[in-house]
Parts: structure tokens; C-alpha cells; sequence
């Protein structure tokens, strides 16, 4: 086997491919023979993209995970390091290549010893492997430049720490035994004064030893945190995420993409964070899965405005700028803009039944339907167009103040507008066969608006007979049309749903459901797709949001207070990880669901956003195992960044939102 050739290989598709640069460390990466650091009978499969079994029931790391752990810790000429968990010796025989001086401490007595015959062997005469207990470190010999450990601690001991020279850095594995960890760097800035830098989520064994875990898999030491509290087992349960740029952030959102519906909520309507992961997500669900349908909590006619740029399709004359009206900053804002163009630039290209757009779902927008409608029969039926604009007369006063219309419709005369409007969505039905021979998009698109015109006049009359009616009218809506679209794009058809965790999270197992009678888009999809529909809420403990005082009042940047006690947000926030996925799946971490099956108090923050009255404007209790397939936490977000008023000079290509 020509092992030369694997290992150059090795580096240019696993290493180099992904990002790793430093040409000392890519050219340590080729002179080390890894084949001679795992059993014989495994030597061909020693350039596999994966970690491999060793002596003493250990295991060697993935290649990958090596270069980065190296490059991460910035071992360069001239340093000392030292490494805890020398295993096989690779790592520290690929770090000999770079610094001037390797220290590795191994507990295995048998592996400590086979590290150091094959440093013998290979002449690395600048790697000493040493027997005993790595979580303390070699105080006798600090200061390192560097410090790496191939074992997860509950937390970075002091004493290692203590060890690290100004300007040196720890990179460590932290997390529970058996679950997904998160690799940290630690940088030492001053004598008491440390920086610290998540890279991500790994896997690795525990460190056991005097400042690690015992062997039965409970903390030595003095770690820094309740034992066999609620928040630890948590903490064993979530996966770190990586930053918004790194590939694997969503790609750790594969394991939904079978779905046929990915719902993915937000617990405001003003976080950067969690627009910016559903884009994340849902780019990769496009690209690698096959969605096709972008379905977002907004009126059917401002998204069509914006799917008409997105897919290439000719803008309508006379149709409104998109997303004029309160609250703007919801959909026009520099998160949605970056995922729009993105859109844009990937259906350049493609048939277009392979195109991915962006559809509403909402019914707010009465006027805008209204006016679609119309537009849509001048073009493909004139006499039918005459019809439309006399049935919506009776709602046209008051379509820019459909609210009016709810108040005044109390009284039998102008809840006579019901009639006409149902007739004008039946008549448009009835001529479906003929209108999708001539344009199938355009029909949808006046189907679409038509259905939101009949379901806006009744959600605006049911508004003052009792929130619960109007709200199950909307979301109900919501969720037809959402069926319409995946019907009308064919069996195999698949969508993400992008809405309020209110919106998104099965109702029946909240406080909307179990005492209000409330139904939303989320268990409604559910009771008909079951286990092919996936939804995903989202959490934050502090920072800052976007969100008005009062209903159609000005935008202000609001500080959201810390989470109160009992909320599911504050034992997200007490685990102590800043950003991570928790799997809620039937299956998985099933005495943690059962413990979190206890209803909690959970926050939800709309477009309005009132701190002082925080406890009875934006809480209810929910049991969030039920309500969620998965929760994703991002402890302290910020609020979005609104689009400039006007469109910018120079960009008349990119009109969905120019004003």
C-alpha cells in the first residue's frame, strides 16, 4: 500500500479541504506516518476521515480533529507544549515536527510505554512521553506555550491553566462523559486574565484524574458546578454549536431533513440570531435535501413581490412594494435581504422546477390581495375581473383598516361582505382548469390571495367574538395554505416553514392549547404529516431585541431582561453552554424529556415587547419535549438590523426591497 500517496491525500482533501492553512503544520501532517501510530491490522485504514480503536480500549482522533486542535492551539517553532492523553503518540509526534520541545502524559501505563518506543523508533527525540495523571499537568516544567488535551473535563482546571504562559493557549474538550462535548480554546491575555473561544462540538473520552472525572464517571476535584442538578444533565445532553459560518452548524440539522416539513421558529420577531440560523439551515436544506418551499409567517402578496425577484419571474405592474406596512422591520431587515439574494443568485441557474421560492402564508394584507386578484383576471378573464371588483367593493372601504371592518361587521349589514367574498374564491375554482393552462404560477398566486381574502374577512369579524376563534382562523390559514403549496408542487414536494415558536411549537401541549382552545400551524402539521414533520423552536436568556411599545408604533432597540426562574429559557441558561442544539426526538435522552415533560414557564415575544409586564405579557407555561422535535439556544442575541427607508442607488436589480 502506498501509504506516502494516502497520506498526502489525507491532507489535501481532509485537512487542507477544510480550512486549515498553517503550511508548518500541513507539511508535519505529511512527514508523520500515522499507519505507524494504530495496530498493525489496521495500518490500511489509517488515512480514513475518522477516529480508529488502539490499544488499552482507546482511541486514535480523526485526522481532522488533530490539525485543528494543533492550528487552534498555535504550536509554532521554538515552544514548549504539552500534551495530555498522548494515546497513540500521533498528536504529539506531528506537534514534535513543529515545536522544539513535546511533552505527552499518558495514564495507560501500556500505552504510555508503545508512545514511546515508536518515538524511538522514528527518531522524534524531541517528544518524551510520560506515565501519570495529565488533568494536573507538569507544574516542574511550566510554563508552556501550549497545552492540549485529547480528554473532556467538566471545566478547565485552574491548575492547568496556571501552567500556561502569558500569550499561551489551552485547547480542551469540556463536557459530560458519553455525550457531545465543546472544544475551547483558551488564550492567557495576562498573569490573571483569560479569553475564551468555542470551536466547536466534538467527542471525546473523559479525562480521568485528580482534576478530571473518576472512573465511575463523577467529578473530581473542585469543579465549579452543582452535582446531579436538572441544568448537568442538560448540560450531557446538548450539542454545542459552531459559529453561523462554519459548514457544520447546519449541517447538524441533517438528522431532521428527511422530514417533509421543517418548521423553524424564533421566540421573537426582532433576533438576528434566529433569522440568521434559518437561513443557515435552510440554505443547506435546499442545496442538499431538495426543499423547495421557503413558507414564512408574512402576507401572501408582499412574499410574492419578493418571490417574483427570487425565481426571475417578471414584476406585476401597479404591485406594491413589499413590506410597507408595521412592523417593517420583520421581514425588511439585513438578515432576510442577505437570504433573499441568496436565493436570488442560486435559481439563476436552474430549471424552474427546481427553483426554491419564497411564499407567505399569513392574511393580513387584505388590500394587497384584493388588488391581486383583480390584476391577475385583467390579464387571463376581463368580464371575471368586473365581477371581482363588485363582490370586493363591499370590503373595499376598508382595506387599508381591515381592524374597522371586525368592529363595524358586529352588526348584521356589513357582515353581508362574507357572501361575496367566498363566491368570488369559488368562481375562481371553478375556472382553475382554464386559468392553469394559460399560467400555473399566476393561478396559484390568485388562488392564494382569493383564499386569503375570504379567510381575512372572517378572521377580522371573528376578532371581536373572541381571540381564540380569530386565532385558530389564522393559523388554520396559515396551515391551509401551506397544504395548497405542497399540493400544488407535487408529491414529493417539501417545505420550511419559517413563523413565531407560538406559531410553529404543537399547541397542544401549551398553555394556548390546554386552556384557550388555541390550535396553530404547528400541531395541525403534525396530526397530518406525524413523524415527517419536524418542529424546531428557538430560545435566548438576554440581550437585545427589536419590537415596538404599542401596536403600529416606532421600532426601538429593547434590552430583554434575563429569564425568570422556572423557564425553560433560564435552565437553558444555567447548563452553561452559549449556543447548542437539543434533540427532543422520541428516542433520544429519554429520562431528560421525561424531567423536562414537567410544564415550564417559556417566553414568547412578538413584534410588541413591554419588559415592565414581561411575566403576564410574555409567558406561558408549556412542556417543551412535546412542543418541540428540537430546541436551539443561543444565550444572549441581538436585535436585527433594519433595511435603510429608501433603495439604495446602483441597485434597481435588487428591488424586493426598495421602497
Amino acid at each position: 500500500m502506498d501509504f506516502a500517496r494516502e497520506r498526502d491525500d489525507m491532507v489535501r482533501r481532509q485537512i487542507e479541504a477544510r480550512g486549515i492553512k498553517g503550511r508548518a503544520l500541513l507539511q508535519a501532517l505529511r512527514e508523520v506516518p500515522r499507519e505507524a501510530f494504530i495496530p498493525p491490522h489496521l495500518a490500511a485504514m489509517a488515512y480514513q476521515d475518522s477516529p480508529l480503536p488502539i490499544e488499552a480500549d482507546q482511541t486514535i482522533s480523526q485526522p481532522y480533529i488533530v490539525a485543528l486542535m494543533i492550528e487552534a492551539a498555535e504550536v509554532a517553532p521554538g515552544d514548549k507544549v504539552l500534551e495530555i492523553g498522548a494515546g497513540s503518540g500521533y498528536a504529539a509526534a506531528v506537534m514534535g515536527r513543529i515545536a522544539d520541545e513535546v511533552i505527552a502524559i499518558e495514564r495507560h501505563q501500556e500505552l504510555a510505554d508503545l508512545a514511546a518506543g515508536r518515538m524511538r523508533r522514528l527518531g522524534y527525540d524531541n517528544v518524551r512521553i510520560v506515565h501519570g495523571d495529565g488533568s494536573r499537568g507538569r507544574p516542574d516544567e511550566a510554563p508552556f506555550h501550549a497545552i492540549l488535551a485529547a480528554a473532556s473535563g467538566s471545566h478547565v482546571p485552574e491548575l492547568l491553566k496556571e501552567q500556561l504562559a502569558i500569550g499561551g493557549v489551552i485547547v480542551m474538550p469540556i463536557g459530560e462523559p458519553g455525550a457531545i462535548q465543546s472544544l475551547v480554546k483558551i488564550k492567557r491575555v495576562g498573569p490573571e486574565a483569560f479569553e475564551q473561544h468555542d470551536l466547536g462540538a466534538v467527542r471525546f473520552v473523559p479525562l480521568i484524574g485528580e482534576q478530571g472525572w473518576t472512573e465511575t464517571g463523577e467529578r473530581a476535584g473542585t469543579a465549579p458546578v452543582l452535582k446531579g442538578s436538572l441544568a448537568d444533565r442538560l448540560r450531557a445532553a446538548v450539542e454545542p454549536l459552531p459559529d453561523f459560518g462554519d459548514p457544520d452548524f447546519a449541517a447538524m440539522f441533517d438528522r431532521f431533513a428527511g422530514a417533509r416539513v421543517v418548521l423553524l421558529g424564533e421566540a421573537s420577531h426582532g433576533t438576528a440570531e434566529y433569522y440568521r440560523a434559518r437561513a443557515e439551515i435552510t440554505r443547506r436544506l435546499i442545496d442538499e435535501f431538495g426543499f423547495t418551499i421557503v413558507a414564512v409567517e408574512a402576507d401572501w402578496p408582499d412574499a410574492a413581490y419578493v418571490d417574483r425577484f427570487v425565481r426571475h419571474r417578471p414584476r406585476r405592474e401597479g404591485e406594491e412594494a413589499a413590506f410597507q406596512r408595521f412592523p417593517t422591520w420583520m421581514w425588511r431587515n439585513t438578515e432576510v435581504d442577505s437570504f433573499v439574494r441568496w436565493l436570488h443568485d442560486r435559481n439563476a441557474d436552474k430549471p424552474a422546477d427546481e427553483m426554491a421560492g419564497l411564499y407567505g402564508l399569513d392574511l393580513y394584507n387584505l388590500r394587497g390581495s384584493m388588488r391581486a386578484v383583480i390584476d391577475y383576471l385583467d390579464d387571463v378573464d376581463p368580464d371575471a375581473a368586473q365581477l371581482a371588483r363588485e363582490r370586493y367593493g363591499c370590503l373595499q372601504p376598508w382595506s387599508r383598516d381591515p381592524a374597522l371592518y371586525g368592529r363595524l361587521a358586529i352588526t348584521e349589514g356589513y357582515a353581508r361582505c362574507e357572501q361575496p367574498v367566498v363566491e368570488m374564491l369559488q368562481a375562481l375554482h371553478a375556472k382553475r382548469l382554464d386559468y392553469i393552462a394559460q399560467d400555473g404560477e399566476e393561478w396559484l398566486d390568485a388562488a392564494a390571495n382569493a383564499r386569503l381574502v375570504a379567510n381575512a374577512e372572517a378572521y377580522y369579524r371573528a376578532m371581536y367574538h373572541g381571540a381564540a376563534e380569530s386565532w385558530n382562523l389564522r393559523d388554520t390559514h396559515m396551515f391551509d395554505t401551506l397544504c395548497q403549496l405542497l399540493d400544488a408542487k407535487g408529491p414529493h414536494s417539501k417545505a420550511v416553514v419559517w413563523a413565531h415558536n407560538s406559531h410553529i411549537g404543537n399547541a397542544a401541549f401549551t398553555e394556548m392549547g390546554r386552556e384557550r382552545d388555541e390550535l396553530n400551524i404547528g400541531q395541525l402539521v403534525k396530526d397530518r404529516f406525524g413523524e415527517l414533520a419536524r418542529l424546531i423552536g428557538f430560545g435566548t436568556h438576554t440581550g437585545t431585541v427589536a419590537a415596538a411599545t404599542d401596536w403600529d408604533g416606532p421600532m426601538e432597540i429593547k434590552q430583554v431582561r434575563p429569564s425568570l426562574a422556572d423557564s425553560y429559557e433560564r435552565l437553558s441558561h444555567d447548563c452553561g453552554v452559549p449556543r447548542f442544539l437539543l434533540d427532543l426526538r422520541e428516542g433520544h435522552h429519554v429520562p431528560l424529556r421525561a424531567e423536562l415533560a414537567e410544564p415550564r414557564l417559556e417566553r414568547f415575544i412578538g413584534v410588541i415587547y413591554r419588559p415592565e409586564t414581561e411575566r403576564w405579557s410574555h409567558y406561558a407555561e408549556a412542556i417543551l419535549p412535546k412542543q418541540f422535535d428540537a430546541w436551539v439556544w443561543f444565550d444572549e442575541t441581538k436585535a436585527v438590523t433594519p433595511l435603510p427607508g429608501a433603495e439604495q442607488a446602483g441597485e434597481d436589480d435588487l428591488w424586493p426591497f426598495g421602497l
